[in-house]
């Protein structure tokens, strides 16, 4: 049974929340509630936030945390959508964060997620981030679609929630793959959402190792049958806004497919949990040694400059360098995904390996992914202020 009963849809729809200034990435050590089973290999972890940390753990459907907490004796962190809409207590209580966990494959964390945290562990919880976020100025009439593949679904879950509770005339479609029934993350809370708001709610569940009636729900998604779904179930002209959510394959495939149909890119939003490439979680050891050829970094961060020089020969990335000099610089995933490390290059330049977080006109303004950037000039300065 979830601890979250789900709110009651208003007769007359609810004002938006105005989004959050972008503010700096901080952990506080937060108590686990509750750690419930979603699949044989899933778990939603619920933290409870005291009413002195509310604000800063105020939050948008569709942003993230990272958990940081040390295993085997060394820092390990992981980054996790919020699955469940934002929570507000009228009283000045406490609220609640929940996240859902997948078991990865030889993954650390996932599997001490769902074999040893339990009820009342402390854990460093960071403040919400990232852009996975509605657009819409209002919801009054406005389809909103999400394309999510396995562990994908949980900021949907949010914005799902989000979308249908705060307004009566909104509408929300959820395509939804997985391999088997027993593999679909929420399934009961999917139910029951479909209950609450049978006419402005669609499931469309994809099962790749099931049949189903339907020949077109049936199998994986690859770019016929992403078509055929597009012609006869989810027309783009009836849709406002679009959330993909998955794999980097499933992700590239739908904005291409749907790019095709003619959906401008400022209508689709997207958010990677897995690009194929597991990357280094804290920085790695260089050591300067005398007369090699150095490049100078320049970090600012909660007002505070500092300097680092990097080896050239080291390929070192900015957010490592920081890390040498601030070990607070912030960063989750470090594998170019999740956007905590972003900066702006004040003066030198770099070069991205991988963005997967960065609109356009974010890096047309300057601003970097520090773990995926590589000093291409002999001074970098960043500021993580900005």
């Amino acid at each position: 049974m979830s601890l979250f009963a789900p709110v009651a849809a208003s007769d007359a729809p609810l004002p938006r929340s105005a989004p959050p200034p972008r503010r700096r990435a901080r952990f506080h050590e937060l108590v686990v509630e509750d750690v419930r089973p979603l699949t044989e290999d899933a778990v939603e972890v619920t933290f409870t936030v005291p009413a002195a940390l509310a604000e800063e753990y105020d939050h948008l459907p569709g942003q993230y945390v990272a958990l940081r907490t040390v295993l085997d004796g060394r820092e390990v962190r992981r980054s996790y959508s919020l699955c469940r809409a934002p929570e507000h207590r009228m009283d000045g209580g406490d609220t609640r964060l929940s996240v859902a966990v997948k078991r990865d494959e030889g993954g650390v964390f996932s599997t001490w997620a769902q074999t040893g945290l339990t009820p009342g562990f402390r854990i460093e919880v960071m403040s919400p981030q990232g852009t996975f976020t509605s657009a819409l100025p209002d919801l009054d009439h406005r389809h909103v679609v999400g394309i999510a593949a396995g562990s994908g679904i949980t900021p949907l879950m949010a914005l799902a929630h989000t979308v249908l509770s705060r307004s009566a005339s909104a509408r929300f479609t959820l395509l939804y793959t997985n391999r088997s029934t027993l593999d679909v993350m929420f399934l009961e809370d999917l139910a029951d959402l479909k209950d609450r708001y049978p006419t402005r709610l669609t499931l469309h569940h994809v099962l790749s190792r099931e049949q189903r009636t339907a020949p077109v729900l049936s199998g994986r998604i690859d770019e016929p049958k992403l078509r055929t779904i597009l012609a006869s179930l989810i027309p783009p002209a009836d849709v406002d806004e679009w959330f993909l959510c998955g794999p980097l394959a499933l992700v590239d495939l739908c904005r291409a497919v749907l790019a095709d149909v003619g959906v401008a890119r400022e209508h689709i939003r997207f958010e990677l949990f897995t690009t194929g490439e597991e990357s280094a979680r804290t920085a790695r050891p260089v050591e300067v040694r005398a007369g090699e050829r150095t490049v100078r970094i320049e970090v600012t961060l909660d007002g505070v400059s500092s300097t680092v020089e990097s080896p050239v020969d080291a390929r070192e990335s900015v957010l490592n360098a920081a890390l040498r000099g601030r070990p607070d610089a912030p960063f989750a995933c470090a594998g170019g995904v999740c956007g905590t490390c972003r900066a702006r290059v004040i003066e030198g330049s770099v070069s991205m390996t991988e963005n997967y977080a960065l609109e356009p006109d974010e890096i047309a303004r300057g601003f970097v992914l520090t773990c995926q950037s590589h000093p291409t000039s002999d001074r970098v300065v960043v500021d993580y202020d900005v």
